[in-house]
């Protein structure tokens, strides 16, 4: 068997993964980044950003069907939803062979197969022919494998009437009817991709409301999106999916409703989507003593190291919230550790998240509803996109601006969620902030260029200390 030695491995082309060997590279510190399936993971090949093209494809698609309103009208609009893979299928090649290109200029080697821990510095990787390679890291050993689909009984893919995300998001045409198990981020993403393009959507959640966790207020600006319209969405919450037939190209699917009573829905797709766990099982972990919490999870501290000295996780297999970009960022710290940086820990003061609904959610620090729970006192600034000149602009005047700030401590920024257009983007000024422990103050202060979106984050930081110029402040 084969010997070869490094100062460090990753195990993972992932966005967690592949920066962790990039930074790596960077810092002068031999290194190999090991992938058992795709280069860039999930999120490049089937999650993050295959998903976000369908949803702007998708999005475009709807816009121009009512786009009679703003004085543009349009005769025979087609949707070719082949050719839409097609140009969402080479993004997706183009970022992950530009993913392997990175690795390897910033100095990393790679290597493609599947990798176990045989010691706490060792690595077995068992290529696609079988060989096996040990490589040794006598600096540290970063583990970034992410998460895997959960499924559950009677509803195993099959690939063509029952599905998962990753089949989702290369279907070859709209179904005209799906039923989503799993009202969360994916189901909802996806769910109103289809929408969009024709498909009668049934979404059946367990929890009490879609999006779990998301802020009542933040959601009802979603649903009325979802529920009406052209193509409304129906929604049954507090309900469970039991049982599911496949015959003649149809699933029949029987739903326990909140009420206890029970309805059948016959439908061209099925769609699970009810959340991910570790893949944390078959790399060796157990046997090399590092710990994993009940779910799988790698515990690990704010350097990233396990219980076990040289051994590292990142990313989704060391737990919620599963972002992409939070896996970027512990796998730069987790490189620079590696390198002997001093001072090197995870410090993020807020981690911000999105969610690619229509309109969108951004969220970042405390929501009003953790708040709460919290029994944190806070003062809340509000400003609505309907009260936005660019927003009217743009046809998209849903959705509004929160601030939360604590009103004993200078109105200090304490979270700030934001659901409507390009809410994705906004949030960043708003991490910003809270990374560098601003006030109110500070961004009510700061110009912002007319006419924009992101005034409106401006104004809602003026509500909440009661100096809003476009709306009227709460006495």
């Amino acid at each position: 068997m084969a010997k070869e030695s490094y100062e460090a491995i990753v195990i993972g082309a992932g966005p967690g993964g592949y920066v962790a060997a990039i930074r790596l590279g960077q810092l002068g510190i031999k290194t190999l980044c090991v992938e058992r399936e795709y280069w860039g993971g999930v999120c490049l090949n089937w999650g993050c950003i295959p998903s976000k093209a369908l949803i702007a494809a998708s999005g475009l698609a709807h816009k121009v069907r009512h786009a009679s309103e703003i004085g543009i009208e349009v005769e025979g609009l087609k949707v070719n939803v082949e050719q839409m893979q097609k140009w969402k299928d080479g993004i997706v090649k183009k970022l992950t062979t530009g993913v392997k290109s990175l690795v390897k200029g910033n100095g990393a080697d790679v290597a493609f197969g599947s990798a176990k821990l045989v010691s706490k510095n060792e690595v077995e990787v068992t290529d696609e022919d079988g060989k096996k390679t040990v490589y040794s890291a006598s600096k540290g050993i970063i583990v970034a494998t992410g998460t895997q689909i959960i499924n559950i009984p009677g509803f195993e893919p099959d690939g063509e009437t029952i599905i998962d995300a990753r089949t989702a998001v290369s279907l070859q045409k709209a179904p005209e009817s799906m039923l989503i198990v799993g009202g969360g981020i994916i189901g909802m993403e996806l769910g109103m991709v289809y929408q969009k393009l024709g498909t009668k959507i049934t979404v059946v959640e367990l929890m009490d409301q879609l999006l779990p966790g998301t802020d009542k207020d933040v959601l009802r600006v979603v649903e009325k999106h979802f529920t009406k319209g052209d193509n409304p969405a129906e929604v049954l919450t507090k309900s469970k999916a039991k049982s599911c037939e496949v015959k003649n190209g149809k699933a029949k699917v029987v739903v326990e409703t909140g009420d206890g009573s029970e309805k059948t829905f016959e439908v061209e797709k099925v769609m699970v989507c009810v959340g991910f766990k570790p893949n944390s099982k078959g790399l060796g972990l157990e046997e090399a003593g590092v710990k994993l919490d009940d779910r799988g999870h790698i515990t690990v501290d704010d350097k990233f190291q396990s219980n076990v000295p040289g051994i590292y996780a990142i990313g989704d297999v060391t737990g919620h919230p599963y972002l992409a970009h939070k896996a970027s960022k512990e796998g730069e710290i987790a490189a620079e550790v590696i390198a002997g940086h001093k001072g090197a820990l995870n410090d993020v003061v807020a981690m911000p998240a999105a969610i690619f609904t229509d309109p969108e959610i951004a969220t970042v620090g405390l929501t009003e509803t953790e708040a709460k729970k919290q029994g944190k006192k806070v003062n809340i600034g509000k400003f609505p996109f309907a009260a936005s000149g660019r927003a009217m602009a743009v046809t998209e005047t849903d959705g509004f601006i929160k601030v939360l700030t604590d009103p004993e401590n200078d109105h200090k920024v304490l979270g700030v969620t934001i659901v409507g257009p390009e809410a994705s983007d906004l949030i960043s000024e708003s991490a910003l902030a809270m990374e560098m422990h601003a006030y109110a103050e500070d961004v009510a202060l700061t110009v912002h260029p007319h006419p924009t979106l992101g005034e409106g984050v401006m104004e809602a930081f003026k509500a909440a200390l009661g100096e809003a110029v476009h709306i009227m402040n709460r006495k």
